[in-house]
């Protein structure tokens, strides 16, 4: 009896219907024109980017007279002297330098504020909590341009014209709403229970912190730096306007390009490396951003 109830289960499993050749090869001609679409796209996006690598592997008297796609034809033309030149420039390198400390600073700086300010507009009461975060969300909408006047005056009034600090702080004010408005949203989605339990076990608000909502928020809090690093790296305008000797590497391939318009050889491969670098922190933290941009999405 045992027995027979326990196969009368198996008995009524549906049998698995293998798909045939025919419903496979169908489905597969109906996701071929999107394949194909997706595909195209993608090489449309991936030419300025394999152009600017080539060109940067010709010699100046080479891209002069021809176009980078005769690299495949001629690879003998290809070097890597014009690498070698930029590493050895010591305008280049500088600039580049300060890229780096101008983005890890506009990156970290912003974050670190930003998560204090989620959690407390999250889960911490105080007078005026809502009207406060409608004012962060308010501050979206206002555009970097409206600003450059009034702070280049203040930079001006305090000495933190063409200083890497004031580059710094300006990154930190403008990425800081978006950064609290995103953070708050997460942490809030985040078990009331995991944090009751740790207040009951005595944990103090900066351990949970610390201990609970940072680890749980990193998803959300790599997809943030990785916006405002590639932000900050990309900036233009903002370095144009506030630096004149510390420049960036976005101003100074800009210098280059405006002085010596016919140096190649060094804006090319110049340019490429500010574009590899930031791919390159992309690719390294790609999974904690599609973690971050799905979180939540499923409850």
């Amino acid at each position: 009896m045992t027995q027979a109830a326990a196969a009368e289960p198996l008995a009524e499993r549906p049998a698995v219907v293998e798909e045939s050749f025919g419903a496979r090869f169908a489905r597969f001609l109906g996701r071929t024109p999107v394949t194909i679409f997706l595909v195209f796209v993608g090489i449309l996006w991936l030419v300025p980017t394999v152009g600017l690598f080539m060109t940067s592997l010709l010699k100046p008297e080479n891209t002069l007279i021809e176009g980078w796609w005769k690299i495949f034809s001629h690879p003998s033309t290809a070097t890597f002297s014009n690498y070698s030149a930029i590493f050895h420039n010591e305008t280049i390198m500088r600039s580049l330098w300060i890229t780096v400390i101008i983005a890890v600073g506009g990156t970290v700086l912003p974050i670190l504020v930003a998560a204090f300010a989620g959690y407390a507009f999250a889960w911490l009461e105080f007078p005026g909590r809502d009207w406060f975060f409608i004012l962060v969300v308010a501050l979206l909408v206002v555009p970097i341009q409206m600003a450059l006047i009034p702070i280049f005056t203040i930079y001006n009034t305090f000495g933190l014209y063409d200083t890497v600090l004031g580059l710094i702080l300006f990154h930190t004010a403008f990425g800081l709403p978006f950064a609290i408005f995103l953070l708050r949203n997460f942490f809030i989605g985040i078990p009331k229970d995991i944090m009751e339990s740790a207040r009951i076990d005595g944990a103090s608000e900066f351990r949970i912190f610390t201990r609970l909502i940072l680890p749980l928020g990193l998803p959300a809090i790599a997809s943030l730096a990785i916006f405002q690093f590639l932000w900050t790296w990309n900036d233009l305008l903002v370095a144009l306007v506030f630096t004149r000797n510390n420049q960036p590497i976005t101003v100074a391939i800009f210098s280059q390009l405006r002085q010596f318009g016919a140096n190649i050889e060094l804006i090319a491969p110049a340019t490429f490396v500010s574009l590899a670098i930031p791919l390159a922190v992309f690719f390294a933290f790609q999974r904690y951003f599609v973690q971050g941009l799905l979180a939540g999405s499923v409850k």
